[in-house]
């Protein structure tokens, strides 16, 4: 199932509620009104854990990317990390590769020319410790 389009939708809600300061479930209701069924659904399910473990992720994010205060960076930058980290973490049945690749995907089209490798070095260094079995589906992951 490709939930691309349920993660852009997520991101587009975590980056409004970080930077417009709004609550995130009027943003939310708003930017899926129009999205199907299943993106939506999927797009709810990422901004509502990553909303409700938020502090803990910014904990996750800050201990992996040195010198670098989490309120410091680039909101999109923050925000995408803090998509991939509760997905790491809580949807276990999404592979490490896909979150990883999703998450550059969005620093590519999102961010700056830099933000991508950014983005890969914390979320490398988070995976190995929220997984750090790795996928159980791939060996020596």
């Amino acid at each position: 199932m490709a939930r691309h389009h349920a993660r852009e939708l997520a991101l587009q809600v975590l980056f409004e509620h970080d930077v417009a300061k709004v609550s995130f479930a009027s943003v939310l209701e708003r930017t899926l009104h129009e999205a199907s069924p299943v993106d939506g659904e999927y797009a709810r399910i990422l901004v509502e854990g990553t909303v409700s473990h938020q502090d803990e992720l910014d904990a996750w994010i800050e201990a992996a990317s040195r010198d670098w205060h989490v309120g410091r960076m680039p909101p999109i930058d923050r925000n995408i990390l803090r998509l991939a980290c509760y997905e790491m973490a809580h949807e276990a049945k999404v592979p490490l590769s896909v979150v990883i690749d999703e998450a550059l995907e969005l620093a590519q089209d999102y961010s700056t020319v830099d933000a991508k490798r950014f983005v890969n070095g914390v979320l490398g260094t988070i995976a190995q410790r929220v997984r750090p079995e790795g996928d159980p589906d791939r060996p020596n992951s």
